[in-house]
């Protein structure tokens, strides 16, 4: 996909703060954190959205990984949520599957 932003981001061509890489996952620090912790985790296969995974496999795949990172970045005992926007009216604003791992403070229920 030559316009995604996040495959370009696989891709080596524009710059992240990778926090963990490797065949089939990337994370980095979003660059609009909403949480003191605030990172994205993503396939590193064009996948738009979660409504056009057809593979369990990735989104599992992508789901471990997640809360392994979470783990690696200290954030469990805590507390951590992961978030899927699935949609522009949900939030979603590129279009290359990603699930945001956010943390250290309080996520009030619901999310607004």
């Amino acid at each position: 996909m030559d316009a995604c932003l996040f495959c370009k981001l696989v891709q080596g061509e524009i710059p992240a703060k990778t926090v963990y890489e490797d065949d089939q996952v990337m994370a980095f620090h979003d660059i609009n954190p909403q949480a003191p912790t605030h990172v994205l985790v993503i396939p590193k296969a064009h996948v738009a959205s979660m409504a056009e995974v057809t593979d369990p496999m990735l989104a599992g795949i992508v789901m471990v990984k997640a809360a392994e990172i979470a783990r690696q970045l200290g954030v469990e005992e805590g507390g951590y949520r992961l978030v899927a926007n699935t949609g522009a009216g949900a939030g979603q604003t590129v279009f290359h599957l990603h699930v945001h791992i956010l943390a250290g403070r309080p996520l009030h229920w619901p999310p607004g």
